[in-house]
């Protein structure tokens, strides 16, 4: 299963033990992938539809412990697509009134399935409410990414109010929601790992919480190690690329005016250096007579530098 299903699975097991709760989350579910019907003698009955087993489950249950309605399930399979359908529905009208009356749909209806509905601010006014709407937000048109690979959570939805209801419950709990338009559906989405771990607080997935940290951890141990590579790896391409400049230089002086006439500093450190050519500007300093710290070999090697430049000019000039 996906992490992304993990973390629904997680959340259709857990039900909130206060009832202002358990509607604030059924509301959601309601909201986004419910519908209602109107028969010929103004009956009404409420669907809700989903791929997700885990989350028709949670409806189930939900619409059981809130009013203790039994409500019906049924399964369709798609032979072409190869996917199931798990569809909730309330019947009787008077059921399904209660339902609508609680979750403070009742006036947003209109006739036929497939209808967009917002939900009430009544029904989200206390911040356990918040959380709960947003749970059922994303069990109805939620999904994330593997935090392996990528941070993303997301939810979808049909209308761009209902986007913009959902973006501030989020926000309102210091998060940056964003919403962008992708075909004919309104995104809401986070894209920062430290947003994602605090949604994952907010819907209360602890477990899953506690797994996308273990991934952030050890990406972030991966990313140091490698920085620390990458770092140590530069350090050592300029050594060897300044010592082989270094032995370049002075055995361009030697083969052309010779050590001898070089100051007895300067030609101690460019023996030292020819001698030993791997060594570290400490370890020259410590073959020195007596012994140079490295800003002493720095200066020194730097010297010979300049001489042989000036050597090159003064031999150029003369050609």
């Amino acid at each position: 299963m996906s992490f992304s299903g993990n973390v629904k699975e997680e959340l259709s097991r857990s039900i909130s033990p206060a009832r202002h709760c358990q509607i604030a989350e059924l509301a959601a579910l309601l909201s986004i992938c419910g519908s209602i019907a109107i028969g010929s003698r103004n009956q009404c009955r409420v669907k809700i539809n989903t791929e997700n087993q885990a989350v028709a489950r949670k409806v189930f249950t939900l619409i059981k412990k809130t009013f203790n309605i039994d409500a019906d399930i049924s399964i369709r399979k798609n032979m072409v697509k190869k996917s199931i359908s798990y569809a909730v529905v309330v019947r009787r009208h008077e059921d399904a009134l209660r339902i609508l009356q609680a979750t403070k749909l009742m006036d947003e209806h209109t006739k036929g399935f497939d209808e967009v509905y917002i939900a009430n601010p009544i029904v989200v006014q206390q911040t356990c409410c918040r959380r709960a709407f947003i749970r059922g937000a994303f069990l109805a048109a939620g999904s994330m990414s593997n935090p392996a690979k990528s941070y993303h959570f997301e939810i979808v939805c049909a209308a761009e109010a209902m986007a913009e209801q959902i973006q501030m419950l989020i926000c309102s709990f210091a998060m940056d929601a964003k919403i962008v338009l992708r075909k004919r559906s309104y995104v809401v989405y986070l894209k920062e790992g430290s947003q994602i771990v605090d949604i994952l607080n907010v819907m209360e997935a602890h477990v899953s919480l506690m797994e996308l940290e273990n991934v952030r951890i050890l990406k972030e141990m991966r990313n140091t190690v490698n920085r620390k590579v990458n770092c140590e790896t530069a350090n050592i391409n300029k050594t060897v690329s300044a010592a082989v400049r270094q032995m370049e230089d002075i055995t361009y002086l030697r083969d052309t005016i010779g050590f001898e006439k070089l100051p007895d500093g300067l030609q101690e450190v460019a023996q030292a250096r020819l001698s030993h050519p791997d060594a570290s500007l400490k370890e020259l300093g410590e073959i020195l007579s007596p012994p140079v710290g490295k800003s002493g070999v720095n200066h020194r090697l730097r010297k010979l530098g300049e001489l042989a430049e000036k050597v090159k000019q003064e031999q150029g000039g003369l050609l």
